[in-house]
């Protein structure tokens, strides 16, 4: 059912509370991403290991364990941004809770078949699919959703604090769900993925819903080609972050070296830092100039990471990478999301993330094959020069920017 369509006082707060007002909203609204993340970070450790050790399989697949969550939410963006757009953000995100917690039943059934390989995968992999489709529209909503809460004026903070809540959520989520696996196994992560969306949908459920914005909505393909280059320097910067993500703990495995999930930590830390620090910094100079900065720390860390001979320097590898990585999505986000009318916000979200889920979807197999071929090592080689590809494309929007805007003024 369509969400009630209200009046939202709350971005045109009339007293000196308005800046408590704003980020009290924004911050409500971001916490179900973190439950969202939470869901998607707690495994994440686990099952490369889970399914390389336990099952037998080869990284390849460990890698595609992990992809397939990205896989189905790539596919599942346009269906999440109209649902946003048409029925309003907070249903998008209390059915994108429920996908999360049936996830986590999926592991939990997983994990009783551990002594039968192929089922196994097989019922892993379908969680995964359910856990994707449960990321975009709780991702989408959410932004969304905040949005509406605070004003398009805010678009920037939004974004920021929603990433602060997926990477503080992925930082904290990974070293938990090592802890669990060790001391109860699989089942108990499937236990506490579906316990966690199932305590975020109920208090979702008490928020008020925002306005759906009326007018006519764009096809959802040309919405896709609006936000192209953006999307593409997003794609770009984020194999960084799919390599780190799926196959950090094999690179310390294959180097015998202790706590590889606390490297997930750092990078999620610096993320979540760079974030609180500097998200102003994208109203001030523009999100092209913050991203072309940010591309190129977060190329920086993951050669360090390439080159990492003790696990102190890989760990300053996963900390610049997380710190580069973290302005990003919000920098190209706000240019993207610029490019469209009001109406078709969430379309443009889902349109601009789409690009994030092809990344993720496609490093996962990619990378295991540069595994398979070169060493762990090479894949982060391999995300390196992908940001420095991004530097490049991210300074021919900018120049194309200026001009259309020098263009525009002059006539």
């Amino acid at each position: 059912m369509p969400e009630e369509v209200r009046p939202d006082h709350a971005s045109q707060p009339s007293s000196g509370t308005a800046v408590t007002a704003v980020t009290f909203h924004i911050v409500s609204t971001a916490f179900f991403t973190f439950i969202c993340y939470l869901a998607i970070g707690i495994p994440l450790a686990v099952l490369p290991g889970y399914v390389h050790t336990d099952l037998g399989y080869s990284s390849v697949l460990a890698g595609l364990a992990i992809s397939m969550q990205y896989l189905a939410t790539l596919l599942s963006r346009p269906f999440a941004g109209r649902m946003a757009d048409s029925v309003g953000p907070k249903t998008a995100v209390l059915r994108g809770l429920i996908g999360c917690s049936i996830s986590g039943a999926f592991l939990l059934v997983a994990a009783w078949f551990t002594h039968m390989p192929a089922l196994s995968l097989s019922i892993l992999l379908t969680g995964r699919l359910v856990l994707g489709c449960g990321e975009s529209m709780v991702g989408t909503g959410a932004i969304t959703w905040g949005i509406g809460r605070v004003g398009a004026q805010h678009t920037a903070r939004m974004i920021s604090w929603n990433g602060i809540a997926t990477y503080g959520a992925l930082a904290i989520g990974a070293p938990l769900g090592v802890v669990i696996a060790h001391a109860w196994g699989l089942a108990a992560v499937g236990v506490t993925v579906t316990v966690l969306a199932l305590g975020g949908f109920f208090l979702a459920r008490l928020k008020a819903a925002t306005a759906v914005v009326r007018g006519e909505h764009l096809p959802f393909q040309h919405v896709l080609r609006k936000v192209f280059p953006h999307g593409m320097g997003l794609a770009l910067g984020s194999i960084g972050f799919g390599s780190i993500a799926t196959f950090i703990t094999l690179f310390y495995a294959s180097h015998h070296w202790p706590n590889a999930a606390f490297s997930l930590t750092l990078f999620g830390s610096f993320f979540v830092g760079a974030r609180l620090l500097f998200a102003h910094t994208i109203s001030r100079f523009g999100g092209f100039r913050v991203a072309i900065i940010c591309f190129s720390v977060e190329a920086l860390g993951l050669l360090l990471l390439w080159q990492a001979g003790s696990p102190a320097l890989a760990l300053v590898g996963a900390a610049l990478t997380g710190f580069g990585f973290a302005l990003i999505f919000p920098a190209l986000g706000v240019e993207a999301v610029n490019l469209v009318p009001a109406h078709n916000r969430g379309s443009a979200l889902g349109a601009y993330s789409v690009f994030l889920d092809l990344a993720l979807g496609v490093t996962g197999p990619l990378a295991g094959l540069i595994v398979s071929k070169f060493g762990y090592a090479e894949v982060f080689l391999f995300a390196a020069a992908a940001s420095l590809a991004a530097v490049a494309l991210t300074v021919s929007m900018y120049r194309r920017s200026r001009l259309a805007s020098a263009t525009a003024a002059a006539g």
